[in-house]
């Protein structure tokens, strides 16, 4: 809902950039202003507030499990979200960061995995 709210937000103060510069100025710079707060609204949701308002505020994220790969668990290491797949193929699992815009994604291949399976030692004969 919080993401919803901040992209109202988001349009209603480019639409005031527009109607205001475009009304007493001209309207080619009040499409420019407009054009500027959405992108900087657009930056700031991605690289800042994304994350942030999914983990405290419920907002609105998707996500989606690579193709082949079985969804484990998710977590939350401050405001960056890891996420654990499997790979049956390749008895791998993988674990994921999605940080702030995505720039320091981290990612860890434990091999050998076999999640959810229990093994128990082969007999001796």
């Amino acid at each position: 809902m919080i993401t919803y709210l901040y992209w109202f937000a988001v349009v209603a103060v480019a639409l005031f950039v527009l109607w205001g510069i475009g009304k007493y100025l001209r309207w080619k710079y009040g499409f420019i202003g407009a054009l500027l707060v959405v992108i900087v609204g657009w930056f700031a949701y991605v690289f800042h507030y994304e994350n942030i308002f999914v983990k405290h505020w419920g907002g609105v994220m998707t996500i989606e499990v690579p193709e082949g790969q079985v969804h484990i668990h998710t977590t939350w290491k401050d405001d960056n979200m890891w996420i654990e797949n499997y790979d049956p193929a390749k008895n791998e699992c993988y674990f994921t960061e999605y940080s702030k815009g995505n720039l320091l994604e981290g990612k860890v291949t434990i091999k050998n995995c076999n999640p959810l399976l229990v093994t128990s030692p082969k007999p001796e004969n």
